[in-house]
């Protein structure tokens, strides 16, 4: 946050825990990240809810969907590209 309000920028923030993306939103951010599914997941999390593994990119979306709190964070949007935002200098290339 710190990052982005030193660059004047002011962002929206979006309390996933609160307003969990949907599947859907998930996908495009998934696409907007450039990277696999699997790549956006916190495996400690994931692997404690006894979730089973798969390699479906849907299945993980769904499963992000139903338990947010599996979602790795920030993750940064600007425009049509986003970032994960760890650590905070990846955002550097988007903004």
């Amino acid at each position: 946050m710190a990052l982005l309000r030193d660059r004047n920028i002011d962002p929206e923030i979006v309390e996933y825990l609160t307003t969990p993306p949907d599947a859907r939103t998930l996908a495009k951010l998934v696409k907007q990240l450039g990277v696999d599914a699997a790549d956006i997941i916190r495996q400690k999390e994931y692997k404690a809810l006894g979730l089973p593994g798969t390699d479906d990119p849907d299945e993980l979306v769904a499963r992000m969907a139903a338990h947010p709190e599996i979602i790795q964070r920030p993750i940064v949007v600007h425009g049509a590209k986003a970032r994960l935002g760890r650590p905070p200098e990846n955002v550097l290339d988007i903004i």
